[in-house]
């Protein structure tokens, strides 16, 4: 019988447990699940190397924000033995101003190396959100 579990739903599981710490917020939680070296790159190149500095930017731009899932989907790379996982579907929160939003779409693509993540690239749509509601934005939402 095969003891090994199977690395992709491990990471799927994984960052999903991360995903819901990082929402809580609880930076200190979610430290737990990524990598010493970890690189996270949120929406217009930003960079982070821990789950703390999201959550300050994060503190930033929204009084609250959740995420509300869609799918969790994953690939096993067999060269590298690395987890590609990505989780997508809508922020939903409150702005600065006490604005509420629910339908912010986001994608976010994770590496799991092991049992630790070592990188993430976020995509959302808040900086287009927030030009439009400065009157900045090139073409209606």
């Amino acid at each position: 019988m095969n003891q090994n579990p199977d690395p992709v739903a491990a990471a799927k599981a994984l960052v999903e447990t991360y995903l819901e710490l990082s929402m809580v917020p609880d930076p200190e939680g979610a430290a737990k699940y990524v990598s010493e070296d970890f690189k996270l790159v949120f929406t217009g190149g930003r960079q982070f190397t821990d789950p703390a500095q999201s959550a300050g930017f994060n503190a930033k731009r929204y009084a609250w924000v959740k995420k509300r899932f869609l799918r969790t989907d994953a690939a096993l790379d067999d060269v590298t033995g690395d987890v590609h996982v990505y989780n997508t579907g809508y922020l939903y929160g409150e702005w600065k101003d006490g604005t509420t939003f629910e339908t912010n779409r986001y994608m976010d693509k994770f590496v799991v190396r092991g049992d630790k993540i070592i990188s993430t690239d976020v995509w959302n749509d808040s900086a287009e959100i927030i030009l439009h509601k400065a009157g900045l934005a090139e073409a209606e939402l």
